[in-house]
This record gives structure tokens, C-alpha cells and sequence, in this order.
């Protein structure tokens, strides 16, 4: 397993999807790996829970991560780790790694969802080195600040209604 971090939330050009970018954190990242990031493709308001999080912006009231989070607490487990475990026909698949005094459990999960977890509990998150040789690509420094300015009005300009199935 490669440890990963956030290196960015953009936005597909030609979609307008949101789209995270992943990449090996530094200190143990072999250095062919250093300019490589996976991009997931993700829904609208995983995008929201993410670049909440990141901001750390909490909302007035508890979005569905947070809810998610005080139930996994409540119960008497933390969130370990995630794990980026597989890709298959283009779809990622990830995994919780809950763990309490007693026990430790494994969750299928959505990568955005996982992510917006893992923030929430400040926990390592990992990715398979099969899965970041498969699916990542090479990138180039981009303009944070610009990147974050763009999501942003983005996010300012979404219409309820794209959220419906």
C-alpha cells in the first residue's frame, strides 16, 4: 500500500465533473511516483464534503459524513485507515478501516466517500500499488489558489436539481 494525499480538487474541462486528485505522500514515495496523481471522478456533493473538510468549514448543521462520522464514534469506533483497494472497468473501490478497544472492521465504500471520512478523522489513507501503476497519470503544478477560485464558483453556481436522479 502507497500512503496518499490530497494534491487537488478540480474540475474535468470538458464534463464539469468534479475530479480528485490523489498523490503518494512525499517522504515515502519512490521517486518516479513524485509528478504522478490518481484522478477519480466524483459526484457533486462528495466534491462539497471534501473541499468542506479540507477548508475546514463546518457547516451549521451536520452534512452526511459528519452524521457518518458521530454514528462511528458513537459506537465506539474510530475510523483506522482507508484503503483504495481495486479498480475494475473503471470503477474504484475502497475500503473502512474501522477499529474499536475490541475489534477492527472492513466497509466497502466509494474513494470520495472514504476520502471525506478520512478527513473528517484525520486518518491515513492508502492506496493499492497495483491500483496508483494502473490509473495514474502524470501532473503538473497547478495554480491552487485558481484551482480552489474555480471550484468555487462551481459550487456557487449549482442548481439543486442536479442532484436528482
Amino acid at each position: 500500500m502507497l500512503q496518499i494525499r490530497i494534491a487537488g480538487l478540480t474540475l474535468d474541462a470538458t464534463t464539469e465533473q468534479p475530479v480528485l486528485l490523489l498523490a503518494p505522500v512525499t517522504d515515502g514515495a519512490e521517486p518516479h511516483d513524485s509528478h504522478k496523481a490518481l484522478p477519480i471522478w466524483i459526484g457533486n456533493s462528495e466534491a462539497t464534503a471534501i473541499l468542506l473538510a479540507v477548508q475546514g468549514i463546518e457547516p451549521p448543521r451536520p452534512m452526511t459524513h459528519d452524521l457518518l462520522k458521530d454514528a462511528i464514534e458513537t459506537v465506539g469506533f474510530t475510523l483506522a485507515r482507508i484503503e483504495i483497494t481495486r479498480l475494475d472497468e473503471g470503477t474504484f473501490f475502497a475500503t473502512l478501516v474501522l477499529r474499536s478497544d475490541k475489534r477492527e472492521v472492513q466497509l466497502d465504500a466509494r474513494p470520495s466517500d472514504s476520502v471525506a471520512l478520512a478527513l473528517r478523522f484525520g486518518c491515513p489513507m492508502y492506496v493499492s500499488r497495483q491500483v496508483f501503476d494502473e490509473a495514474a497519470v502524470e501532473v503538473t503544478e497547478v495554480d491552487e489558489e485558481e484551482e480552489v477560485a474555480a471550484f468555487r464558483h462551481f459550487l456557487e453556481n449549482i442548481d439543486p436539481s442536479d442532484f436528482m436522479s
